[in-house]
């Protein structure tokens, strides 16, 4: 019987089987395979492109340890500091800070809050609930209520005109501006997370998780955009205080409020830097501090001071389990300012004795000569400490009971505040003149106490 032709030649033809097949899948796995790793196929992040433009602001934290300089062994000095752009979220650390009279800038300049009701409330209102009702009121949240904030990564981007040179896409007003970039771990359930998991790997490394982001800008939007954007001036609560600010809840991602494990409708407010709080109390009144001390989001005080010699000795004293670091973690603290300096000329707690305290650079210190030689702070009150320093900076874990116990034991210290702890100290710029309201504080700074004296609390 004759063969068709056609598939004479189709059985002639090349066979491949199961070994070149395997063969054939490991070339090309081979070869694409660095190509993934080097240039793996995942969109630009938020931040991938706010680096074309701009730069991040800040140094990596690395733990402070005891002093141990022979250049200058009979000195305090500053040893760090701090800013929350976004309150009760990480903090990033500078080398150097312009001080406002409202504290260190770009501090505390947002803050979460949560729409308080007596009755439920929906999460995603429609536009007809977007008013608020006679019973409800915006109050602003920390990690005491919601620990987790402690992960939720805040990270300010400045202009950098190298970078930005030749771009004509970047030309727009924006890349003069200076942004914040919110990230916080979130991910999809089903396939979508799956592949955002490897996403994740490809892109940042093999501990990185997918995260969310949101960019918010540093300045306070002009009217034109607040009407654009749909954002609403509201009141909301700060402790006992009652401020107006921006409520730019429209720009959150859902994911956050399901991250945090917030109930109730969250809110994104923006300090009106046109309606800060003013600061009474054990703050220095007008004639003494030659204006009216302010502050926007903090808790009381413009700026918080920490000193590690105490931090140290009270660590000490704590009975430490497998969820409390062995060396008590200053940011804990959220201070702003942290001194530190040989215990035998910086003895724990002298820091409650200051009443005026200046920060000088030496002789020999190198940085801008435009820049103030110096910064001085009256030294208000006493830190009265809530129960946030028992949740860890890194895992956003709430220790149950410490250190909050042992500071209600070991330092009910303040006639003013019985019963509660207390450590570090509240400050409130003081500036040359009334022209000109700003000073500038660096890391190793020398400490000089320009006055002694009690303390004692006053509550709100």
């Amino acid at each position: 019987m004759d063969q068709d032709p056609d598939s004479v030649l189709l059985r002639s033809g090349p066979v491949i089987d199961a070994t070149g097949l395997l063969l054939l899948i490991s070339t090309i796995t081979v070869f694409l395979l660095p190509l993934f790793i080097y240039f793996p196929p995942i969109p630009p992040s938020q931040r991938d492109a706010l680096l074309e433009t701009h730069s991040p602001i800040g140094v990596k934290h690395t733990k402070s340890k005891k002093k141990t300089t022979t250049t200058s062994p009979s000195k305090t000095t500053i040893d760090q500091l701090w800013i929350y752009p976004v309150k009760s979220c990480k903090g990033i650390q500078l080398t150097s800070s312009k001080v406002l009279p409202y504290g260190l800038e770009f501090d505390r300049l947002y803050t979460f809050a949560q729409l308080k009701s007596p009755f439920p409330l929906s999460t995603n209102p429609s536009s007809a609930e977007d008013k608020l009702q006679p019973q409800e009121s915006w109050e602003f949240i920390t990690q005491r209520q919601f620990p987790l904030l402690a992960t939720v990564t805040v990270e300010l981007f400045s202009p950098d005109p190298v970078k930005a040179r030749g771009k004509p896409l970047y030309s727009d007003a924006s890349i003069k501006d200076s942004f914040l970039l919110i990230s916080f771990p979130w991910q999809e359930p089903g396939l979508r997370g799956v592949v955002s998991w490897v996403a994740a790997k490809l892109a940042w490394g093999r501990g990185a998780v997918p995260q969310k982001q949101l960019v918010l800008p540093v300045s306070f939007p002009s009217q034109d955009e607040i009407e654009s954007q749909g954002y609403e001036r509201e009141e909301v609560r700060i402790w006992k205080d009652v401020v107006s600010a921006l409520n730019m809840e429209k720009d959150l991602p859902r994911e956050l409020a399901l991250y945090l494990g917030v109930s109730n409708r969250l809110g994104l407010f923006r300090v009106d830097p046109g309606r800060l709080r003013e600061v009474h109390r054990c703050a220095p009144g007008r004639e003494e501090a030659g204006y009216q001390p302010v502050t926007g989001f903090q808790d009381a005080y413009p700026l918080h001071l920490l000193n590690l010699s105490s931090i140290r000795d009270f660590s000490a004293k704590i009975t430490k389990d497998e969820n409390l670091e062995q060396d008590l973690d200053a940011r804990r603290f959220r201070a702003n300012i942290i001194v530190d300096g040989p215990e035998e000329n910086n003895p724990p707690y002298d820091e409650e004795t200051w009443k005026k305290v200046s920060f000088k650079k030496g002789d020999d210190a190198e940085g801008e000569k435009s820049k103030p030689a110096a910064a001085t702070f009256h030294v208000s009150c006493r830190t009265v400490r809530c129960k946030m320093p028992n949740v860890n900076q890194d895992s956003g874990f709430r220790h149950p009971v410490e250190p909050d116990r042992s500071l209600r034991k070991l330092r009910d210290v303040d006639e003013g505040a019985r019963l509660k702890g207390c450590l570090g100290m509240q400050l409130t710029p003081l500036f040359d003149g009334e022209e000109k309201l700003e000073s500038w504080v660096e890391v190793g700074m020398s400490v000089e106490v320009g006055e002694r004296g009690g303390h004692r609390y006053i509550n709100q």
